[in-house]
């Protein structure tokens, strides 16, 4: 028998459950990424813990690749610290059981590169994924048109989420649409991740070109670092998620990572 929490919904089912009910209470879910091993394992771990407890809808769950091309300085240098910690696939892994051992249910989504999956074995990675107890995949390098390579992720439930990019054309909107499960996760500016203090103006527009062509729920990131501008978004999106920062106040503690957590989240 799993170790894991026991939990009625997994991968696509618990994350489309997600979505309905923040639709439900009129609201955009709040997904938190937190570095695998940043600034050390155990915090990084209690960080996530705390963000559950606080009302996060879903976490990204980050584990380090050496070449994180689509980061910014920030997660780059959590990266970097991550993998001098020794955070690997497995270690990633672990955490998530972990995290299910200590009662945390909200959706969580593996977020690494490719190189380091194709490494691990793509279909043994998506056995394992689901035995710990996630729900997804989010790799920003990994083509729509090399999605076959994790066919085994759809097999057993679990999500596969693709980007679309300002510049992303109607034609490459519909293929990573229907390529994607779970939900498209929406790049808010052309360029890496970051915390940046203002939202392009055109996100109204950006959102109704992405619903003419997708009936997916759109979770925006890229960008995003303050309760208002998570307001902003979550009138216009599906979901949101903040990254950078929260990896930039992680080092000040769990309790720093909970406050801002805790901010974003009470201003929905």
């Amino acid at each position: 028998m799993s170790d894991t929490t026991i939990r009625e919904l997994t991968g696509q089912a618990a994350i489309a459950a997600m979505f309905a009910r923040t639709k439900a209470e009129g609201r955009g879910a709040f997904l938190p990424f937190a570095m695998i091993g940043y600034p050390n394992l155990a915090e990084s771990i209690d960080a996530i813990e705390a963000m559950s407890k606080l009302g996060a809808d879903g976490f990204e769950i980050g584990v380090p690749f050496s070449d994180p091309l689509a980061d910014g300085p920030v997660i780059q240098h959590a990266s970097q610290t991550a993998l001098a910690n020794g955070v690997t696939i497995e270690v990633g892994l672990e955490a998530i059981r972990e995290l299910r051992r200590r009662g945390v249910t909200q959706p969580m989504l593996f977020f690494t590169y490719i190189n380091p999956l194709l490494s691990y074995g793509p279909d043994r990675f998506a056995q394992d994924l689901i035995d710990a107890g996630g729900d997804g995949l989010i790799c920003p390098d990994l083509p729509p048109e090399e999605s076959h390579l994790f066919d085994g992720l759809a097999a057993r439930g679990l999500a596969l989420v693709f980007f679309a990019a300002p510049t992303s054309t109607d034609a490459r909107i519909d293929l990573v649409a229907h390529k994607a499960t779970g939900f498209l996760y929406v790049v808010s500016v052309t360029g890496t991740t970051g915390a940046r203090r203002e939202l392009p103006t055109d996100l109204a527009d950006y959102a109704a070109r992405l619903r003419a062509r997708t009936s997916l729920p759109l979770v925006m990131g890229f960008g995003i670092s303050t309760p208002e501008q998570a307001v902003q978004v979550s009138k216009l999106m599906d979901g949101f998620i903040v990254a950078s920062a929260l990896i930039r106040v992680a080092p000040d503690g769990v309790a720093a990572v909970a406050k801002l957590a805790g901010e974003i989240r009470a201003a929905l």
